[in-house]
C-alpha cells in the first residue's frame, strides 16, 4: 500500500468524502474554518480524508476522518489515523480528542489505536442533527467523547 498523506487548504476540502464520516454539510462547514485538513492519495486518488481542530492547551479534536468505501477495510483508515496521531504528537499536543457513537465499528477503531472514553454527550445526536442518524439498524443519541492522551516529555 502506497499512501500519501499532506495537508491541504481547509477550502479545498473533499466535502463529498468527509460527508461519509459525518452527515451535515452545514456542521463539516462549519468546523472547517480554524482547522487543519490532511488528505491521503493512493497512485494519485484521494483514498482518505480527515480534519482536525485545535481545542487549546495542546488539545486537538479529530472531527471527521473518512476513507473512499470502494478502499474501506485495506488499511487506509488505519494508516491515515496512526499518521494523524504521530503527527500531533511531533507537534507537541498534550492530547487529541474524537468523538463518536456509542457502539459500532468507529468505536472499536479508536479504543484499537489508544483512545479511552472520557465522557458522554447524552442526545448528541439528536439535538445537534435535524434528521435521526442510524448505525447498524439502531438510531444514535449519544455520543461518546475519547481521548488519545500524549506522555508527557521529561526534561
Amino acid at each position: 500500500m502506497s499512501l500519501v498523506i499532506q495537508e491541504i487548504p481547509a477550502r479545498d476540502a473533499p466535502i463529498e468524502l468527509l460527508l461519509l464520516a459525518d452527515p451535515s454539510e452545514d456542521k463539516i462547514r462549519s468546523y472547517l474554518s480554524g482547522s487543519t485538513c490532511f488528505i491521503a492519495s493512493s497512485n494519485g486518488t484521494v483514498v482518505g480524508a480527515c480534519v482536525v481542530q485545535p481545542r487549546g492547551s495542546g488539545a486537538h479534536e479529530l472531527m471527521s476522518i473518512a476513507v473512499q468505501p470502494a478502499h474501506q477495510k485495506s488499511g487506509y483508515g488505519t494508516a491515515l489515523l496512526k499518521w494523524i496521531v504521530e503527527f500531533f504528537r511531533k507537534s507537541g499536543a498534550s492530547q487529541l480528542e474524537v468523538g463518536t457513537g456509542t457502539f459500532g465499528y468507529q468505536l472499536a477503531f479508536y479504543q484499537r489505536h489508544g483512545f479511552r472514553v472520557t465522557s458522554i454527550d447524552h442526545d448528541f445526536f439528536v439535538n445537534n442533527y435535524p434528521e435521526p442518524i442510524f448505525e447498524d439498524g439502531i438510531q444514535l443519541f449519544d455520543m461518546l467523547r475519547l481521548a488519545l492522551k500524549y506522555p508527557s516529555k521529561v526534561a
